[in-house]
Formats: C-alpha cells, sequence, structure tokens
C-alpha cells in the first residue's frame, strides 16, 4: 500500500503532470512548441540553481559528514558504465560503440530527474542531506570518461589521441559542469549571506521552472515514442531493469554509509538515472560513430520517463524497507 502511495502521490504532482502534457501535446500534433532558446535557459537556471542552493548547504557541511557519500558516488559513477558496458556487449550483442556510448549516459546523471526526486520527497515531507546537489556534481562527469576510455584505451590512430583535448574540454566546459560546479563554488564562498541574496530568484520560482521545463522535456519525448519500435525489446528492458538495479545497489550504499532514509532514496535516483544533457554532447564528439537514436531513445523516452512515473514511487518504497519505517 505504501508503494501504491507513494506512486498515486508522484503521478499527481504538477511536474509529473506537465511531462505527460508534453507527451500528448506531440502525439496529437499540437502547434504547442517553446520559443527558440526557451528550454536552454530552463536548462542554465536549473543547473545553476541546483548548484548555488547545494553550495550554501555545504558550506554549513564538515568534511567527515561528507567524505563518504562522495566516495559512495564516486564508486557508483566508475561501477555503473563498466557493468553496463559488460552487459550491453554480451548479453545485448552491441558493438563497443554504442555500448560505451549508452555506458556513458546511464553511468552518468539527470539533474532534472534529481530534481523531480528532491521535489518528490518535499512533496511527502521526507528530509534528506543538503549536499545531495555536490554528490550530482561529482557524479555526472567521471562515468562519462570511463565509458570513453572503455572504447579509446587502444585508439587506431593519432586522431583519436588528439580527440582527447576535445572531450575533456567539452566535458570540463560544457554548461552542466560549469553551472553546476560554479553555482557550487558561488554557494560554498558566499554561504547563508549569499543565499539570502539570491533566494527570491533561485528558491520560490525553482518549482515553476521545473515544470516549464519538464513540459518541454515531455514535448521531445514524445518525438521520440516512435523510436520504441526500433529499438529492440533488449533495449526497453535494459531502460528499464538496469536502472531498477543500479537504484538498489545506490539505494543500499546509502545506508551503508550512514545516509538518511530521504538521502539514501535520492543516491539510488542518482544511480538509476540516465544524462541527455552532459552525455550526449561528449559522445557526440567522442564517438560520432554511435548512433543517437539508440542512446537518446534509451536515455530520454524509456528510462526517464519510467523513473518519473514508477521509478521514484519505487526507490522510496525500497528505502523505507530497508530503514524499517
Amino acid at each position: 500500500m505504501d508503494i501504491l502511495h507513494a506512486l498515486v502521490a508522484n503521478l499527481q504532482t504538477p511536474m509529473f503532470l506537465a511531462f505527460l502534457l508534453g507527451i500528448i501535446a506531440t502525439l496529437i500534433k499540437s502547434d504547442l512548441k517553446f520559443p527558440d532558446g526557451m528550454y536552454a535557459g530552463l536548462t542554465i537556471y536549473l543547473l545553476f540553481a541546483i548548484g548555488l542552493k547545494g553550495g550554501v548547504k555545504l558550506s554549513n557541511t564538515t568534511i567527515l559528514e561528507f567524505y563518504k557519500p562522495a566516495l559512495a558516488a564516486l564508486i557508483l559513477c566508475v561501477t555503473i558504465p563498466l557493468i553496463a558496458f559488460g552487459l550491453l556487449t554480451k548479453f545485448g550483442k552491441y558493438d563497443k560503440a554504442n555500448a560505451a556510448a549508452l555506458a556513458a549516459h546511464y553511468g552518468s546523471v539527470s539533474a532534472v530527474t534529481f530534481s523531480e526526486a528532491l521535489a518528490f520527497l518535499d512533496s511527502l515531507q521526507i528530509s534528506y542531506e543538503g549536499f545531495m546537489p555536490s554528490l550530482l556534481a561529482i557524479m555526472e562527469v567521471p562515468a562519462i570518461l570511463v565509458a570513453l576510455l572503455l572504447i579509446k584505451m587502444n585508439p587506431k590512430d593519432k586522431s583519436e589521441e588528439s580527440s582527447w583535448g576535445k572531450i575533456l574540454h567539452e566535458l570540463f566546459t560544457g554548461k552542466g559542469t560549469l553551472l553546476l560546479l560554479g553555482g557550487l563554488v558561488i554557494g560554498m564562498i558566499s554561504g547563508k549571506k549569499g543565499h539570502e541574496q539570491f533566494a527570491p530568484l533561485f528558491e520560490t520560482p525553482f518549482r515553476g521552472m521545473l515544470i516549464l521545463f519538464l513540459l518541454e522535456v515531455g514535448i521531445v519525448t514524445g518525438r521520440r515514442l516512435a523510436d520504441l519500435k526500433k529499438a529492440g525489446v533488449f533495449l526497453i528492458g535494459f531502460g528499464i531493469l538496469f536502472p531498477i538495479c543500479t537504484a538498489m545497489f545506490g539505494l543500499f550504499l546509502g545506508q551503508m554509509i550512514g545516509l538518511t532514509m530521504g538521502g539514501a532514496m535520492v543516491l539510488g535516483t542518482l544511480s538509476a538515472s540516465a544524462s541527455y544533457i552532459a552525455a550526449p554532447a561528449a559522445v557526440r564528439i567522442a564517438i560520432p560513430e554511435a548512433s543517437p537514436a539508440i542512446y537518446l531513445t534509451a536515455s530520454l523516452a524509456i528510462t526517464f520517463p519510467f523513473n518519473l512515473s514508477v521509478g521514484l514511487p519505487l526507490y522510496l518504497a525500497v528505502s523505507k524497507y530497508l530503514y524499517g519505517v
């Protein structure tokens, strides 16, 4: 009954309903379309807001409180792409390029799934550690590098070696990484006084901006639903079952290192999420032979809707069970 209650509560949130509206708008061929640049503007706002708020929380966190979660985040973002690559090549029979591309997406994280997880917990008045955005920032880049190393360890020519400069530049100067890490640093340095200055713009309006962003993501997801017919049973199964398994890994690890129930649920959600902002940009440069129809369909049309609808209440129910709540 707990998971059913959580599922119903999640499906009634304005964030999920806005995402659903976007999909419906595409399916009925509505002329609903965001103005050029608005999607990018919303992305910048959300990523920077997450970084700023996480930085303020981190400024009040001691190293003793933070080092175990940070280490757990690194373990997750290194092991998940390795496991994904092995499964995709051995059982999915994917070539190394597409397997590495998928591993990069599933090893990295989704800031929007993370934001929805926090909003979901807030709606249920379940607390979690304030430094969670820092774990989001930690987990975004290393997994992509691990996945790319799997395919680039033995370059066929010098041009492949030199491409690492472009890859690293894209990863560390891309808007996702720059905004998250930059926001964290600004939030840490400015602290509580700084928070009082930016709170009117980045606190109260955050949920409204998230709703608008999810409406646009719903529209984009709706356009990719047709690709599900070409995806095949294995990719659909992988896009649902693999996140469930990695979420369980994150949940158990979260409990082991002493996170609260809400914190473990968030770490599990980060482990289950798939990137569709940072990873596609890096993969486009590093593995141009990989098919966007495969990795974008998996992350955006399969895993993201699953996590947003069923995944979050499922991870919360397991977290409650682990903590005996």
